[in-house]
Protein backbone atom coordinates (compact mmCIF):
# COMPACT_ATOMS: atom_id res chain seq x y z
CA UNK A 1 0.00 0.00 0.00
CA UNK A 2 1.29 3.27 -0.84
CA UNK A 3 1.91 6.19 1.95
CA UNK A 4 -0.62 8.49 1.92
CA UNK A 5 0.10 11.96 1.39
CA UNK A 6 -0.26 14.27 4.80
CA UNK A 7 0.03 18.05 4.37
CA UNK A 8 0.70 21.02 7.45
CA UNK A 9 -0.97 24.74 6.44
CA UNK A 10 0.51 27.56 7.45
CA UNK A 11 -1.07 30.58 8.82
CA UNK A 12 -1.26 32.34 5.77
CA UNK A 13 -3.45 29.94 4.18
CA UNK A 14 -6.82 31.00 3.87
CA UNK A 15 -9.10 28.94 6.40
CA UNK A 16 -11.88 28.88 3.17
CA UNK A 17 -9.14 26.44 1.34
CA UNK A 18 -8.30 24.16 4.22
CA UNK A 19 -12.10 24.05 4.84
CA UNK A 20 -12.55 23.18 0.84
CA UNK A 21 -10.29 20.49 0.92
CA UNK A 22 -11.69 18.74 3.88
CA UNK A 23 -14.53 19.01 2.62
CA UNK A 24 -13.55 17.31 -0.73
CA UNK A 25 -11.36 14.70 1.49
CA UNK A 26 -12.67 14.45 4.48
CA UNK A 27 -10.05 11.51 5.35
CA UNK A 28 -6.90 13.63 4.53
CA UNK A 29 -4.69 14.31 6.92
CA UNK A 30 -3.97 18.07 6.83
CA UNK A 31 -3.16 20.02 10.32
CA UNK A 32 -2.92 23.47 10.72
CA UNK A 33 0.27 25.26 12.11
CA UNK A 34 -2.54 26.31 14.65
CA UNK A 35 -4.29 23.16 15.55
CA UNK A 36 -0.49 21.73 15.42
CA UNK A 37 0.58 24.69 18.41
CA UNK A 38 3.02 26.36 15.84
CA UNK A 39 1.21 29.72 15.70
CA UNK A 40 3.31 32.99 15.36
CA UNK A 41 6.53 30.27 14.98
CA UNK A 42 9.22 31.36 12.54
CA UNK A 43 9.32 29.73 9.01
CA UNK A 44 12.08 27.75 9.74
CA UNK A 45 10.52 25.99 12.54
CA UNK A 46 7.48 25.09 10.66
CA UNK A 47 9.33 23.85 7.97
CA UNK A 48 11.00 21.76 10.40
CA UNK A 49 7.74 20.76 11.99
CA UNK A 50 6.78 19.45 8.61
CA UNK A 51 9.76 17.66 7.92
CA UNK A 52 9.86 15.89 11.50
CA UNK A 53 6.42 14.34 10.77
CA UNK A 54 6.64 14.21 7.18
CA UNK A 55 3.95 16.54 5.88
CA UNK A 56 4.28 18.30 2.85
CA UNK A 57 3.79 22.29 3.76
CA UNK A 58 1.32 24.79 2.05
CA UNK A 59 2.07 28.44 2.40
CA UNK A 60 0.85 31.46 0.64
CA UNK A 61 3.91 33.28 1.59
CA UNK A 62 5.41 32.76 -1.52
CA UNK A 63 8.36 34.78 -0.62
CA UNK A 64 9.64 34.63 3.05
CA UNK A 65 9.06 30.34 2.75
CA UNK A 66 10.25 30.21 -0.67
CA UNK A 67 13.36 31.42 0.80
CA UNK A 68 13.47 29.44 3.60
CA UNK A 69 12.97 26.42 2.14
CA UNK A 70 15.49 27.31 -0.56
CA UNK A 71 18.22 27.84 2.53
CA UNK A 72 17.05 24.57 4.23
CA UNK A 73 17.49 22.87 0.89
CA UNK A 74 20.93 23.87 0.32
CA UNK A 75 22.01 23.02 3.63
CA UNK A 76 20.93 19.42 3.15
CA UNK A 77 18.10 19.18 5.34
CA UNK A 78 14.93 16.90 4.63
CA UNK A 79 12.25 18.29 3.51
CA UNK A 80 9.21 16.52 2.29
CA UNK A 81 8.17 19.34 -0.20
CA UNK A 82 6.71 22.59 -0.19
CA UNK A 83 3.40 24.26 -1.95
CA UNK A 84 3.26 27.73 -2.79
CA UNK A 85 -0.46 29.47 -3.42
CA UNK A 86 0.42 33.30 -4.76
CA UNK A 87 -3.01 35.34 -3.48
CA UNK A 88 -4.33 35.76 -7.29
CA UNK A 89 -4.78 31.98 -7.03
CA UNK A 90 -8.57 31.59 -6.60
CA UNK A 91 -10.01 29.60 -3.73
CA UNK A 92 -11.56 27.07 -5.72
CA UNK A 93 -8.37 26.24 -7.94
CA UNK A 94 -6.10 26.12 -4.90
CA UNK A 95 -8.52 23.61 -3.69
CA UNK A 96 -8.71 21.74 -6.84
CA UNK A 97 -5.15 21.65 -6.94
CA UNK A 98 -4.44 20.48 -3.73
CA UNK A 99 -7.01 17.74 -3.84
CA UNK A 100 -5.65 16.52 -7.42
CA UNK A 101 -2.05 16.32 -5.76
CA UNK A 102 -3.35 14.29 -2.58
CA UNK A 103 -5.34 11.80 -5.32
CA UNK A 104 -3.00 11.24 -7.49
CA UNK A 105 0.11 11.75 -6.23
CA UNK A 106 2.51 10.34 -3.81
CA UNK A 107 4.79 11.81 -0.91
CA UNK A 108 8.02 10.75 -2.02
CA UNK A 109 7.23 12.27 -5.35
CA UNK A 110 7.40 15.81 -3.84
CA UNK A 111 10.45 15.87 -1.30
CA UNK A 112 13.05 18.53 -1.47
CA UNK A 113 10.64 20.61 -4.11
CA UNK A 114 9.24 23.78 -3.65
CA UNK A 115 6.75 24.39 -6.34
CA UNK A 116 3.95 26.58 -7.46
CA UNK A 117 -0.19 26.01 -7.35
CA UNK A 118 -1.62 25.69 -9.78
CA UNK A 119 0.97 23.09 -11.41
Amino acid sequence: MAAKIKFLTDEDVRQAIVDGVRKRLPKLDVVTVREAGLSSYRDQLVLEFAAEENRILISQDVTTMKEHASFRLRAGKPMPGLFLVPDTVPIGKAIDEIVMVAECTTPNEWNNHIEFLPL
